[in-house]
């Protein structure tokens, strides 16, 4: 009788420990699900005079205005990694708004020992300059973007830990940022290879 309740007991047990099993594909920790990160908030236009701190590092090949611009607002993500999944920028967490600038956002990212190992610049400026280096800029010229159309995938280490820092700069008439989500999600679209096989 005794064997019996024991052998009961340990069916019970099993059958127990299978239902509290999560599946694979519903793991918080799976890649495919998408993370935003909150890169910048929101900040109102204010007049450029009206900027008080200058990112002295940085200089325009400006025409109009200051050579010097004005930080309108910044903001860095903590340790990310990339997993495989593309980095795009959108205007919400839930990835459905764009986002916009004026004049232009500073994107560096960061190794895992806050080192800056590669630069970006975007949104509508002329040439970029820190120290003797021209920084690259990403994406096309403009104020205002569409979901996602602001790639970094190509500047993010593919396995490293990274981090990225995010600078609104502004240097003529008006400066002002949207809300900035950093999104890091499978790609949707339909690769080379699946389009060649069609």
């Amino acid at each position: 009788m005794h064997s019996r309740t024991l052998v009961l007991a340990a069916a019970w047990g099993l059958v127990a420990c299978a239902r509290q099993q999560v599946p694979p594909s519903t793991s918080p920790a799976a890649s495919s699900e998408p993370r935003a990160v909150r890169l910048l908030l929101d900040t109102p236009a204010q007049e450029t005079e009206m900027l008080e701190k200058l990112r002295e590092d940085v200089e325009i090949d400006a025409s109009e205005g200051e050579r010097t611009p004005r930080v309108v607002t910044t903001g860095q993500t903590p340790v990310l990694r990339l997993g495989g999944n593309r980095a795009r920028l959108y205007g919400d967490a839930r990835a459905t708004l764009g986002i916009s600038v004026d004049n232009f956002l500073l994107l560096e990212v960061l190794d895992a020992g806050g080192k800056v190992v590669r630069r970006a610049v975007v949104g509508f400026t002329e040439g970029v300059h820190m120290g003797k280096e021209q920084v690259d800029s990403l994406g096309r010229r403009a104020f205002n973007f569409e979901p996602g159309e602001v790639d970094l995938t190509a500047l993010l280490p593919e396995s490293e830990p990274f981090q990225v820092r995010a600078t609104a700069l502004d240097y003529w008439g008006v400066g002002r940022v949207s809300d900035v989500y950093l999104v890091l999600a499978p790609d949707s679209r339909p690769s080379e290879d699946d389009l060649r096989g069609q």
